[in-house]
């Protein structure tokens, strides 16, 4: 569980994204401190993706800002990205090179220090030495998943970016990549951002959860607290209760 004093890891102050009349993220404002698992849920045209990107400064904010480790994103580009890292089940790795040669290389461009160490530290850590020679692309979907997110810990990041990252993998593989990102933000501190369909996977490895609706956060807290404030047997419930009310709030 994070210490909620701490110095938020992520800080994301009234953002927002427009493409001309289109609002995609309106006047959006959390944090994610350290050791924190934070759900970002909603139905599909919520936000979540769009979020992800601006963080990732893939997408430029129309309105807001955004601090990684107390950097301001757009000042700071550089370093502030430097202590990030993302995986997503839409985002594979070079399928043409092996799981070591992706290791590698994608430690040369986050500038790994003693970047042999590390990658045989993650193919220990991420079950993959026997994998090491085989090209990715032939990998089953969930061993792709973990040599994702052996990347994605190549440059021990403070922030962690998962967009679906357990979309196409069986429960077994997804239970243990759950239990590899909790064991990352426990262990390293690291804070997290998540967004899933999942609410299972969500009441299970968050300690946060914000619901998106339109753009907008209209719902947050403990998965547990916002089960009993709204009577929802379950998290999917709240989940489903909240799409329903959206749709039928944008219908003409």
């Amino acid at each position: 569980m994070a210490v909620l004093a701490a110095t938020p890891v992520l800080s994301v102050q009234g953002l927002s994204k427009s493409y001309g009349p289109t609002v995609a993220v309106h006047d959006v404002s959390f944090d994610v401190r350290p050791g924190e698992i934070i759900g970002l849920v909603g139905p599909n045209g919520a936000g979540k993706t769009t979020i992800i990107n601006m963080v990732l400064g893939v997408l430029e904010p129309s309105a807001g800002h955004i601090f990684i480790a107390e950097l301001d994103l757009d000042a700071r580009r550089s370093q502030a990205l430097s202590h990030t890292n993302f995986a997503a089940v839409y985002a594979p790795l070079p399928g043409n090179l092996t799981v070591e040669q992706n290791l590698r290389v994608f430690g040369l461009i986050y500038g790994v220090k003693a970047l042999g160490e590390r990658v045989e530290a993650l193919l220990d850590a991420y079950d993959l030495q026997r994998f090491r020679r085989i090209k990715c692309g032939v990998l089953s979907s969930g061993e792709q998943t973990r040599v994702t997110l052996a990347k994605a810990m190549l440059n021990r990041p403070r922030l962690l970016l998962l967009d679906e990252p357990t979309a196409s993998i069986d429960p077994a593989t997804a239970r243990e990549v759950r239990g590899r990102i909790r064991d990352f933000a426990v262990a390293e501190q690291g804070a997290v951002l998540w967004t899933s369909h999942n609410m299972y996977e969500v009441s299970e490895a968050c300690d946060r959860v914000l619901f998106l609706a339109g753009g907008r956060i209209v719902l947050q807290g403990e998965p547990d607290a916002l089960m009993r404030a709204h009577g929802a047997d379950t998290l999917e419930d709240l989940f489903v209760s909240i799409a329903t009310q959206s749709i039928e709030g944008a219908a003409p």
